[in-house]
């Protein structure tokens, strides 16, 4: 059977995720792995979410296990907008907010709601994989945007802007992480989100803001989302329980205008029906009862010392040519090798080394970034960082171009 010519075009544009690919390594217990964005299991509230477990079943067991509304369950929109309102000064309430089977989902269903082949998507540069993937299953047109260590160049976000508009064409949206970003670990300034804002509200464009890490902050004073800055009803906010609960339960949510919800949630009937109505009770509870309050600054502990130990232990084994971000929390630590050194062709070399990575070039839409790589050190053990680290060290010394 020719099972090719049955495929819908849009499957020629789908690319697997160089991460998804890279999680098989980290099966194998002799290989130490930087590469998944994976919480580290000790994060995990076990004790508290079983107590929430054994609450729901007992007291709306049949209600937990049904079907929801495609826009999610009343008491969790009704939780998350209480919590985000109090957090960030946002004006949202639960007809706001679409509760989604993972962010990951709302990636997909936003790309799908606003890009026609050949549309420009805006991004930071580098920017997130899972984006890539999600956005490229329609075909669009890429206009990445450098990172400076203070948030997007701005600069070159306006000549990109009126670049496309001199092809005749509106860029459909401009894609950004601006906290603790995957996979630069940089934080914008206040400053340079404003500036977004005003260049959006000026070409009138709509702004996707990622928050998955905005409660993991190690150091530093708070930045408060675009979102917060937004009088205009132009920025999705989109949130996740993956980093601060779970990301087992698969479960995150969109925040955005009435117009862009009606389409988000007409597209999702199809997509998913709606999103698993166990885990929404679960997130619920976990708002409602303040666990989340109280579980965040433990997850920041864990995950600072790691950081620490992780930087201490690239200082030290490194060459001293290697460049790294040193971000004030999140989950990633960039890394910027000679230029000689292509990353994708290192893995090889690292992996019989028993240590693994995501390749650079894998967070550019136009493949730039072959000389760097993204590290995770959130999920490996800490003497485990410090050999991790040795590993590469010796893979980059014995890599030859």
């Amino acid at each position: 059977m020719d099972i090719e010519s049955k495929f819908a075009d849009i499957t020629r544009n789908l690319r697997g995720s160089a991460v998804r690919d890279l999680l098989k390594y980290a099966d194998r217990p002799e290989v130490i792995s930087f590469g998944g964005g994976m919480p580290n299991p000790l994060s995990f509230p076990l004790n508290e979410i079983k107590e929430i477990i054994d609450h729901i079943l007992d007291n709306y067991g049949a209600k937990a296990l049904q079907y929801s509304s495609t826009d999610g369950v009343e008491e969790f929109r009704e939780e998350v907008s209480r919590r985000i309102n109090s957090r960030y000064g946002f004006k949202s309430t639960k007809s706001d907010i679409i509760a989604l089977n993972g962010s990951q989902t709302g990636l997909y269903m936003v790309s799908k709601v606003f890009l026609n082949k050949g549309d420009y998507v805006i991004s930071e540069a580098p920017t997130y994989v899972g984006a890539i993937t999600a956005f490229n299953a329609q075909a669009p047109v890429w206009a990445p945007v450098d990172l400076q260590d203070d948030g997007m160049n701005m600069e070159m976000l306006e000549e990109s802007i009126k670049k496309v508009i001199s092809q005749g064409k509106i860029p459909k949206f401009i894609y950004v992480i601006p906290t603790f970003q995957n996979p630069a670990g940089l934080t914008w300034s206040l400053d340079k989100r404003k500036h977004l804002l005003e260049i959006a509200s000026k070409y009138d464009l709509i702004i996707f803001e990622d928050d998955p890490y905005g409660e993991l902050r190690f150091d530093g004073k708070e930045i408060k989302p675009i979102k917060s800055l937004d009088t205009e009803g132009r920025v999705i906010y989109m949130g996740t329980f993956s980093k601060v609960l779970s990301p087992g339960i698969r479960l995150g949510f969109i925040y955005a205008n009435s117009d862009i919800n009606k389409k988000i949630n007409l597209l999702k009937q199809g997509v998913d029906l709606c999103t698993s109505t166990f885990s929404q009770y679960i997130a619920a509870e976990y708002l409602k009862r303040g666990i989340i309050d109280r579980q965040i600054p433990k997850i920041v502990q864990l995950y600072r010392k790691k950081r620490d130990i992780m930087i201490e232990a690239l200082e030290t084994y490194m060459p001293s040519d290697t460049k790294f971000t040193r971000p004030d929390g999140g989950m990633f630590l960039w890394v910027t090798l000679n230029e000689k050194i292509d990353t994708e062709k290192m893995l090889k070399k690292a992996l019989e080394f028993n240590v693994a990575y995501v390749i650079g070039s894998a967070f550019y839409p136009d493949g730039r970034g072959r000389n760097s790589m993204r590290l995770n050190f959130t999920f490996s053990k800490d003497e485990d960082i410090v050999e991790g680290i040795k590993r590469l060290s010796r893979a980059v010394k014995e890599y030859q171009p």
